[in-house]
């Protein structure tokens, strides 16, 4: 027997592993090996929220494989270096790993691939990430889809591409004899002083065990209704299964094919339920799909429109969004819940960063910034595509003329403001009539509820009639202006 790596990466599972399943089938005795590769920029370098899910994520990794008689190698560094240095320790025949789709990160792996193959290293790469990869999707004219619904339904969903059936991690993966790495708790990815993630761990179970419980949770109770609930912060009718999908915990055809068990075998879950969440799994491969073929989407305006916006800088504006203290109940509440628990309703995403961008006219990518680093389901094809398409400069974007009133997305979406009240205690003891808007409430309300504007709870940072105006006549300016350049 010889000797191999299998390299994890945003694959930090061993079922439905092909990278790890072809190591084990060569008949060679397997180093499974995780590189934190603190070379690459903060494009793409994990944010806090994100190294705190890691850290607990390799603990469970590394409990599962010691499980079945192996060990997790942790190095850190550059992984050319590191791979070159370990091949040649252990008399290593060949390298496995999955493959990413980041454009730093492609690029990167074709240098570690070439530098390999010149040291008589073989390289074997493998599907594991999405269900469709970038290049296998394409229109009539093999171009990439830019519109979502032509991509999921013309292209997906009638490309004869199989999705693969789940399969269970190898029972025994043979060990390499005197690898060693790091200690995991070196690489200081937990908060230390003051610890700001104490309300993640009530939450969420980071590994692959706890995707699958999540998965199951999920589906027991939120699968049925789920395509008119998804939209309502209050219930509990969304998966959360992105920080799962992001560290690759749990295969995007796992949670496919049980979803669609589920809809088959249990009464009350409708098709159309099945059907929805499948097609927001699309929008995740669709984002992909995007930053493959238009890697310039994490940095630059899709539509050079944008290039002509005159995008604020007020810093007091954008402080006062990241701390929930814009005086929207609704955005408040959201912002919070991002810093407490490292995620937030996607409807409220929504809605928060159509604030930002559109009320502050503050540039997106401030808002992604912020994302990235407070997300534990941050993701870099996720969120330049989201982030994009709200703002209206992205692929298949809302119209730049959608503008998300704050006070009537909480009104149809938290009716009876019980998301509100979770997350902006103050204003808990308000009616609903007044929770919306607080600053229409009279004197006597406000007292009452022990609310005092301007105090214990913020004014509106702007009023919303004026900033809707304002960004409408600032989006027209800048199209008229592109127009007449071109």
């Amino acid at each position: 027997m010889g000797n191999v790596i299998c390299w994890f990466r945003q694959d930090l599972r061993l079922a439905d592993n092909p990278a790890l399943e072809a190591a084990v089938e060569s008949g060679h005795r397997v180093l499974p090996l995780f590189i934190f590769d603190d070379t690459l920029d903060e494009q793409i370098h994990p944010g806090a929220a994100s190294q705190w899910w890691l850290h607990h994520s390799l603990e469970a990794l590394s409990a599962d494989l010691a499980n079945r008689g192996n060990k997790l190698v942790l190095k850190r560094g550059s992984p050319l270096a590191l791979l070159l240095e370990l091949a040649a320790e252990h008399a290593v025949e060949a390298i496995y790993w999955n493959r990413r789709y980041e454009p730093q990160l492609t690029e990167r792996d074709q240098r570690i691939k070439s530098a390999l193959g010149e040291q008589g290293i073989e390289c074997h790469s493998s599907k594991a990430h999405l269900l469709f990869e970038p290049w296998e999707i394409r229109n009539q004219k093999g171009k990439p889809y830019r519109v979502f619904s032509q991509y999921w339904r013309k292209g997906c969903l009638n490309s004869g591409i199989d999705i693969p059936q789940p399969r269970e991690a190898p029972a025994t993966i043979p060990a390499v004899s005197g690898a060693a790495g790091d200690r995991l708790e070196d690489w200081s990815l937990l908060p230390d002083n003051p610890n700001w993630a104490t309300g993640f761990t009530p939450l969420w179970q980071p590994g692959e065990q706890g995707a699958r419980a999540r998965l199951e949770q999920f589906i027991d109770d939120g699968l049925r209704d789920y395509k008119e609930l998804r939209n309502r912060p209050d219930l509990e009718h969304v998966s959360r299964l992105s920080p799962h999908f992001h560290w690759g915990e749990i295969a995007p055809w796992r949670a496919w094919h049980a979803v669609a068990a589920a809809g088959a075998s249990r009464p009350g879950i409708a098709e159309k339920d099945v059907a929805h969440f499948h097609s927001e799994m699309g929008w995740r491969e669709f984002s992909y799909h995007l930053l493959y073929h238009f890697p310039t989407l994490v940095t630059r305006n899709w539509k050079p429109m944008f290039d002509r916006f005159p995008w604020s800088d007020n810093a007091a504006q954008l402080r006062a969004w990241q701390q929930g203290q814009t005086g929207y109940p609704l955005v408040d509440a959201g912002m919070r819940e991002l810093w407490a628990t490292g995620w937030m309703h996607n409807r409220v995403r929504m809605v928060v960063a159509s604030f930002l961008i559109k009320h502050l006219m503050i540039h997106w990518r401030e808002g992604e910034r912020w994302f990235w680093d407070t997300l534990v389901d941050a993701d870099q094809a996720n969120n330049s595509a989201s982030w994009q398409w709200v703002a209206g400069s992205g692929a298949d974007a809302a119209p730049y003329f959608r503008i998300f009133n704050p006070i009537m997305q909480g009104e149809k979406f938290d009716p009876e403001g019980e998301y509100i009240r979770r997350w902006v205690p103050e204003l808990a003891q308000l009616d609903n009539k007044s929770l919306f808007r607080p600053w229409e409430a009279d004197a006597g309300k406000l007292s009452a509820a022990g609310v005092k504007l301007g105090e214990n709870y913020p004014e509106p940072i702007v009023d919303h009639f004026e900033a809707r105006e304002r960004a409408l006549a600032a989006y027209k300016a800048a199209k008229a202006e592109t127009e007449h350049a071109n």
